[in-house]
């Protein structure tokens, strides 16, 4: 029977054999219900999981996904997936096969969200399968997938970000957290800026990019028996930057005045630095760069933060728990939320998910409560001379 036309504009005819005429009916009934439901298998040779994985990474969505993104499905696939479920065939892969992969794993050490990038690397690359025929159904939407710890981040205060800036303030890119602290940008965020971007006479800056962390290839031929990022001969493979995360991460934001001035004195520090640089001075316009101008590198970036709060002395943290402080700030000025979603870039309202209610702010609240329920507002003197007055007439008429 006929299933469809092929890639070479052949029709696609099926044949059926069984030991009845029973059952050959049945087999035939099931093609032509997979048919109309456009479940058709492919035919020719099946997919093994490893080979369909390889094949999706470079060719659909190597060209159509962020770099960062990527670079994450590559992690996920290279180190996880290949090695533990490569062998499979792709129509014979099951949820029960993929939530041993997710339990091995975990009980190996590695951390929920480890398993959960697994679990949604391995679920869009099957979808894209199942809409070109090759799986009548996506297996991974019936895995239970990796549950993720809830996990309490309580952002840094006030007094906790300025003792951070003053610390700061003694590093030659020391501006940077600043950005962090105060405005809340994403660190590729911070680390993409280019003078180009910024205004010091209007006070804003333009967020149009994102500082990738580099990846490298062997340049020896992979003969010097180490790892690519380490090989004496290393070429980077990928830009230095990439598109923000989502349309709404390109955008203005203004700068306060403190910030401008210390943006001033980092450039008037920065120009000295290419001076003494000379010839050796690579011009790529970056706000915060190396010595001799080459933009810094994220992971060196994610160090500086961790020494940071040693020298400040205050606990450990996220890079991350920045952002999420900026955001909290925003909620103790009272900012409207439009402008919050604006100033940190979110394409959706994120403020459940950023903004904390600290401790200042759950002692404001209460006294508000206090204040509302037990403390009834002060009568100014008319109001109180008023009700003299009608106390008075109410003693004369109960009289």
């Amino acid at each position: 029977m006929t299933m469809g036309v092929l890639d070479d504009g052949k029709p696609d005819r099926r044949h059926v054999s069984a030991k009845t005429e029973t059952e050959v009916i049945t087999k035939v009934r099931d093609l032509e219900k997979a048919r109309d439901a456009g479940n058709v298998k492919r035919p020719g040779k099946p997919w093994t999981l490893e080979k369909w994985l390889a094949h999706w990474l470079d060719n659909i969505a190597a060209p159509n996904v962020r770099q960062n993104t990527i670079a994450g499905y590559r992690v996920a696939v290279r180190v996880h997936l290949i090695p533990g479920l490569g062998k499979h065939r792709l129509d014979k892969l099951t949820a029960e096969h993929i939530e041993k992969l997710y339990r091995k794993m975990q009980d190996n050490g590695s951390a929920p969200a480890t398993a959960h990038q697994v679990h949604r690397t391995l679920r869009t690359a099957l979808n894209q399968a199942v809409r070109r025929g090759y799986l009548p159904r996506n297996p991974v939407l019936l895995a239970t997938a990796p549950q993720l710890d809830d996990e309490e981040i309580e952002p840094y205060s006030i007094e906790e970000a300025q003792r951070l800036l003053a610390k700061a303030a003694e590093d030659r890119n020391g501006t940077r957290w600043a950005f962090a602290l105060a405005l809340g940008l994403r660190q590729g965020e911070a680390l993409g800026l280019q003078w180009d971007d910024v205004d010091l006479d209007k006070g804003e800056i333009r967020i149009r990019r994102s500082r990738l962390r580099p990846t490298y290839g062997h340049g020896c031929g992979d003969t010097c028996g180490k790892k690519a990022g380490y090989c004496p001969q290393r070429h980077q493979t990928n830009a230095d930057t990439d598109k923000t995360k989502s349309r709404a991460g390109r955008r203005r934001v203004g700068l306060p005045a403190e910030l401008v001035r210390l943006l001033r004195e980092h450039k008037t520090t920065q120009d000295e630095e290419r001076r003494t640089a000379c010839q050796l001075w690579e011009e790529g316009g970056w706000v915060f760069a190396t010595p001799t101008g080459r933009p810094i590198n994220p992971r060196y970036d994610y160090d500086e933060w961790k020494r940071l709060l040693v020298a400040a002395e205050l606990r450990d943290g996220r890079l991350h728990d920045a952002r999420h402080t900026a955001a909290t700030v925003l909620l103790l000025l009272n900012v409207q939320q439009r402008v919050v979603l604006d100033t940190m870039g979110w394409s959706t309202d994120q403020t459940g998910r950023y903004q904390h209610v600290t401790d200042p702010l759950r002692k404001i609240t209460a006294q508000r409560i206090g204040n509302a329920m037990w403390k009834p507002k002060k009568k100014d003197k008319k109001e109180r001379k008023t009700d003299s007055e009608g106390g008075s007439d109410g003693a004369q008429n109960a009289a």
